[in-house]
């Protein structure tokens, strides 16, 4: 009886497997590979379990079986994806992962870590938030340009830092520093706080809002949408297209580009709204809608997701890997350079 529920669901999964074509292709499944795939997957499975089950229980408090399903469609296979690329790299890999706030690329990063450590590699997270510059330096910036009231746009990243910190773990370096950041310093302004010492790094998963965005044209800016309208709002989002030229030299370190890809770029601003009211229904300090609105828009007139962004996913020689995410934050389309040359 359990060898006959357990050759159904096996058939299941291996169906299931290859209904998806553009997310089979995206993993490689196949017709002739998809028995193995799915026996490889449930190894993983069984043995990433417990930690994946500790992991949502007390860092995501929510039941491990509401997580099931984007662990076995896209965690899983995604992590298998990422320990074949560091095999055939032969050195490690630095995967970067842009998403825009809400799109879940945190959580994504630390679920990669437990599985990719089930595979033997070691992974370490690095977010392009721990690449901001000091609070005093941040000082000098915002004298420099009244207009950097925040930090987050191109500008206030320490650039070489990075590049440092890539090239020692290109390297083999080890042990390497990883810089982090609390945000929380300086009533909330942040700086820098003790790095991270990391040994034998196999893959780093570098992450933000940002990370591989590339300079547009100019001239797009005359035809910009919301919230850049004013003439003041359109020099700013050009001066921040310029900076984005200091990044090319990180990007250029990327073995591969996942992004996170919101079917409307408007849902961020809902997701961190329902973020905040959560925080403050559990007595914690949070923004007004009127404060988030504000604080998103400025984001938004920095680096527009309708201009730096969705020409991205259409670049098959930048992007690897698109993962569509709806608005009530379920997993939508997940496909590679197939369909994104085709778009």
């Amino acid at each position: 009886m359990v060898s006959e529920v357990n050759e159904s669901w096996q058939q299941e999964a291996r169906e299931a497997a290859l209904a998806d074509g553009l997310r089979a292709k995206a993993f490689g499944i196949t017709p002739e590979n998809v028995d193995e795939v799915i026996e490889k997957r449930s190894h993983l499975l069984k043995s990433v379990l417990p930690a994946f089950n500790e992991f949502c229980q007390t860092t995501l408090q929510r039941e491990p079986k509401e997580m099931l399903q984007v662990l076995w469609d896209l965690w899983l296979p995604l992590g298998i994806k990422l320990a074949s690329q560091r095999q055939e790299l032969g050195r490690p890999l630095i995967q970067g992962i842009l998403g825009g706030q809400g799109t879940g690329k945190t959580t994504m990063c630390k679920v990669l870590s437990l599985i990719l450590h089930q595979l033997g590699y070691r992974t370490v997270s690095l977010s392009l938030d721990d690449l901001y510059k000091t609070y005093s330096d941040r000082l000098l910036l915002t004298q420099q340009d009244p207009r950097l009231i925040w930090r987050g746009p191109p500008g206030t990243h320490d650039v070489d830092l990075g590049l440092n910190v890539l090239d020692e773990i290109r390297d083999f370096q080890s042990p390497v520093m990883i810089p982090r950041f609390d945000k929380s310093a300086y009533r909330g302004a942040g700086d820098r706080t003790n790095p991270e010492i990391a040994t034998n790094i196999d893959i780093l998963l570098f992450e933000g809002w940002f990370v591989g965005a590339r300079p547009i044209d100019p001239d797009l800016f005359d035809t910009a949408p919301p919230p850049i309208v004013t003439d003041e709002d359109k020099a700013f989002a050009r001066d921040m297209n310029l900076r984005l030229h200091d990044y090319l030299s990180l990007w250029e370190r990327l073995d591969s580009l996942i992004v996170l890809y919101p079917s409307d770029y408007r849902c961020s601003l809902e997701w961190r709204k329902q973020a905040e009211h959560q925080m403050i229904a559990a007595g914690k300090s949070g923004m007004s809608d009127a404060e988030i609105e504000q604080f998103v828009n400025y984001f938004w007139r920095s680096l527009h997701p309708e201009l730096f962004i969705k020409p991205l996913v259409k670049n098959a020689t930048l992007v690897d890997l698109v993962i569509e995410i709806n608005s009530d934050r379920s997993i939508g389309k997940v496909y590679g350079d197939v369909l994104i040359r085709n778009s």
